[in-house]
C-alpha cells in the first residue's frame, strides 16, 4: 500500500517537474526572443557590440560610416609608391593610381550583417559571442589589376619574347630547312599580383611618405614544336659556333664568301664520318659561279677566281675549334691577313686550296652534326654554327704566343688599268711576320679527350696598292 502512494506521488512530482521545466524553457526562449528583438531595434541598421576591424570597435556605426572610416584610411594609403623593377626598365605606380587599400565597400557589408542572417540560432550565439568576448573580423583589400596592367602595358609588351618552334626540312641528303626552336618568356603577372597582394601586412602601418620596390620577373615560354620533336637525328643545340668580319672586301670578295657560305650550309655529317672541307665545296671557279677577287698567287696579289674562300675556311676552322671537334688537318696562311684579325687574335686562320690544301675534321660525337652557315651583308659578318647533341665536352683554348716577330718589308704599288688613272686604292695591309701557336684542351667526363697544339708561320708582309691606269 505504502508502494503504491509512493509511486504515485514520485509520478505526480515528475509531471510537475516536467511541466515547470517547459514552462521554464519556454519562458527563457521568450525572454531571449524578445531580448534579440530589443537588442536588434536598439542596434537598427548599425554594427552590433563586439565587433572589431583593425583594433576599432564599429559599434553603433551604419554600413555608410563603416564605409567612410576605410575610405579615409586608403586616402592615406594612396600616398604609397610601388617601384615596379624589370630587364627592360622600372615603373613608378603611387597606390591611388590602382585603387589600392582597404576594401570599404566589403568591410562595410561584413560588419553590417554579420549577426544578421535568416538563423536565429546562429545569430543569436555570434551576438553573445560578439558582446561578451568580441569577434575580430580581418578586413579586406584589394586594388585593381587591370588598372596596374595598364600602366605596366610598355614593360609587359617589352619583356614579352615569342617562343620559335623547330622547322626541319631534310631533302635528297641534305637539309635544306632548318630551324632552331627557342624558348620565349613574358612577365609574370600572377606573381607580381602575389606579391603586390603580400604588401598589405605591412603597407597598413606605413609612414607616408613609403615606398616598396617589387621585382617583375619573367617567366619561360616553351614552344609547342621543339627541336628534338622534328627530327630523329640527334640534332637538337649548337654544339660550336664561329664567326669572323670581311669589312672592306670588294664586292666580288663579298660575292665568294656568299657562294663558298651557301655551299656548306645545311650538309650533314654522320656520325664518324672524316669530313672534307674541299669536297663539301666543290670546285672554285668561274663555271661554278666564283667571280675574280684578289688572291696571293706566288708571293703576289692577283685576281683569280674565287677570291675570299679563305675567309669562309678560316672562319669553319674556328666553329669546329669551339665544338671540340678532332681537327685531322689544317693549314695556316702563309702570312697574317688583316681580315682575319678583325675579331680575333693572330693564329685562327686555315687556308685551302681546293685539290690540295684541305680543312678536315672527324665526328665523334656519336650524333650526326648539322652545318649551318649564314653572311650578313650589313655587319659584314659570317657565321658557323654546328648542331648536333652535346655530349657534354668542355672546351679551353689558350691565348696565342707570339714569337720571332720581323717587321712588314715596304709597300708595294701596282698598276691597275680597272682604275681611273691618279686613283689609289689599298688591298693589302702590312703585316709583320711571326709565329704563333695556341693550345686547345677538350674535356669529357673529367677526362682529357684532345689535346691539340696549332701552329702559323707568318712571313713578314708588305702592303700592296693599286695604282690606276685607266685614262
Amino acid at each position: 500500500m505504502r508502494i503504491k502512494i509512493l509511486k504515485k506521488y514520485i509520478l505526480g512530482a515528475s509531471k510537475i517537474l516536467f511541466w515547470f521545466s517547459v514552462g521554464a524553457g519556454l519562458g527563457l526562449f521568450l525572454f531571449v526572443s524578445f531580448a534579440f528583438i530589443l537588442f536588434q531595434n536598439i542596434y537598427n541598421n548599425t554594427v552590433y557590440p563586439g565587433v572589431i576591424v583593425e583594433n576599432l570597435d564599429l559599434v553603433g556605426k551604419t554600413e555608410a560610416q563603416v564605409q567612410d572610416i576605410f575610405a579615409q584610411k586608403n586616402e592615406k594609403l594612396g600616398k604609397i609608391q610601388f617601384v615596379i623593377e624589370s630587364a627592360v626598365g622600372i615603373a613608378t605606380v603611387s597606390a591611388s593610381q590602382i585603387d589600392y587599400g582597404y576594401n570599404e565597400v566589403l568591410i562595410a557589408t561584413q560588419t553590417i550583417t554579420l549577426g544578421r542572417s535568416k538563423n536565429i540560432f546562429s545569430d543569436i550565439s555570434l551576438l553573445a559571442q560578439a558582446y561578451f568576448k568580441g569577434i575580430r573580423l580581418q578586413p579586406s583589400y584589394h586594388y585593381s589589376e587591370t588598372k596596374l596592367l595598364t600602366i605596366l602595358d610598355p614593360i609587359i609588351k617589352e619583356l614579352y619574347v615569342e617562343p620559335i618552334d623547330a622547322v626541319f626540312k631534310f631533302e635528297n641528303g641534305r637539309v635544306t630547312t632548318f630551324r632552331q626552336s627557342q624558348s620565349g618568356q613574358e612577365g609574370d603577372i600572377q606573381t607580381l599580383k602575389k606579391d603586390i597582394s603580400a604588401t598589405f601586412a605591412k603597407t597598413k602601418y606605413a609612414t607616408i611618405p613609403f615606398t616598396i620596390t617589387i621585382p617583375l620577373r619573367t617567366k619561360v615560354l616553351e614552344p609547342n614544336i621543339t627541336t628534338e620533336k622534328v627530327n630523329n637525328l640527334g640534332i637538337k643545340e649548337l654544339i660550336g659556333k664561329g664567326t669572323s668580319y670581311f669589312k672592306n672586301s670588294i664586292p666580288n670578295r663579298i660575292y665568294n664568301i656568299t657562294l663558298a657560305a651557301s655551299r656548306l650550309n645545311g650538309i650533314l655529317v654522320e656520325p664518324d664520318e672524316a669530313f672534307s672541307f674541299n669536297k663539301a665545296l666543290g670546285d672554285v671557279s668561274s663555271f661554278t659561279g666564283y667571280k675574280q677577287a684578289y688572291v696571293i698567287q706566288n708571293g703576289k696579289t692577283i685576281l683569280g677566281d674565287g677570291g675570299g674562300v679563305c675567309q669562309v675556311s678560316t672562319t669553319f676552322f674556328r666553329s669546329l675549334l669551339n665544338a671540340g671537334l678532332p681537327i685531322v688537318e689544317r693549314h695556316a696562311h702563309s702570312y697574317r691577313v688583316g681580315y682575319y684579325e678583325q675579331d680575333s687574335p693572330p693564329g685562327f686562320d686555315a687556308t685551302i686550296y681546293v685539290g690540295s690544301v684541305d680543312l678536315k675534321f672527324k665526328n665523334d660525337t656519336g650524333k650526326h652534326i648539322l652545318i649551318q652557315s649564314s653572311v650578313d651583308p650589313k655587319t659584314q659578318k659570317i657565321t658557323f654554327s654546328l648542331f648536333g647533341t652535346s655530349d657534354g665536352r668542355k672546351v679551353t683554348i689558350s691565348k696565342p704566343v707570339i714569337t720571332n716577330r720581323v717587321a712588314p718589308p715596304e709597300a708595294l704599288y701596282q698598276d691597275d688599268a680597272n682604275l681611273p688613272k691618279g686613283k689609289t686604292k689599298q688591298i693589302e695591309y702590312a703585316a709583320e711576320g711571326a709565329k704563333v701557336s695556341f693550345s686547345r684542351d677538350v674535356i669529357k667526363d673529367e677526362e682529357t679527350i684532345l689535346s691539340d697544339i696549332f701552329n702559323s708561320n707568318f712571313q713578314p708582309w708588305q702592303a700592296v696598292y693599286l695604282r690606276g691606269t685607266k685614262e
